[in-house]
């Protein structure tokens, strides 16, 4: 099993509580509506065209995202201070928090002797995060993108897991949330399961079990 991280094992929180999380850290006022105009000044700054260039590799390496982070966070007028401390935010592992069902999902792979690899689009290191919740055993193979100057949808990133678990294409399953990303895999010949955006307390990976004949009882659909 291939599996994504952002949006398929941790959920991403809107851009609501990122812009209230910071604005709370750095102990300044705000009200709805500000948060409302800050929210729209980035959703305007994301659309830029220089701003979706600098992102669109930006998982290549830590230098690139913060570069690309900093160009976005500075069209939308953002001080230095609260743009530092928005960017911060997503290296914490409280930001990230895990779907109810990856546990128990990742348990039962590995006891069934599943390979498990994490490919993710990512430009900081995902072990801790997986240690620190018990799940570093669960996992054999992190291929992540800043560590190997690639991702997704490029092919090779995509051969990286596969080699990593020692897999021909046809005997993986890559499990992600990005047509556009992770349905890459499709091309380097990996069977891929989508799915649609979430943000429920499960991400229903018992479709995921349902593949190699686990018992998903205890699972949300």
């Amino acid at each position: 099993m291939l599996f994504d991280w952002r949006g398929t094992l941790v959920r991403d929180p809107d851009d609501r509580w990122w812009v209230r999380s910071a604005l709370a850290r750095l102990q300044r006022r705000f009200d709805d509506r500000e948060v409302t105009d800050i929210v729209e000044r980035l959703r305007v700054a994301s659309a830029l065209p220089k701003v979706v260039s600098a992102r669109a590799w930006a998982d290549c390496s830590p230098e690139q995202h913060h570069s690309a982070a900093m160009l976005m966070f500075e069209e939308a007028g953002f001080d230095a201070v609260l743009a530092e401390c928005l960017y911060g935010l997503d290296l914490e592992p409280a930001s990230h928090p895990l779907y109810e069902d990856v546990p128990e999902t990742l348990g039962q792979l590995h006891a069934l002797g599943v390979g498990v690899a994490v490919v993710s689009d990512i430009h900081f290191d995902l072990r801790p995060e997986f240690a620190l919740r018990g799940l570093q055993g669960l996992v054999d193979h992190f291929v992540l993108s800043f560590e190997h100057r690639v991702q997704k949808p490029d092919p090779h990133i995509f051969r990286l897991a596969l080699d990593a678990l020692g897999l021909k294409a046809s005997e993986a399953l890559m499990v992600g949330d990005r047509p556009d990303r992770d349905g890459g895999a499709v091309r380097v010949g990996i069977p891929t399961l989508l799915y649609p955006p979430e943000s429920g307390p499960s991400r229903g990976l018992s479709r995921v079990l349902a593949v190699v004949g686990a018992p998903v009882e205890h699972l949300g659909a």
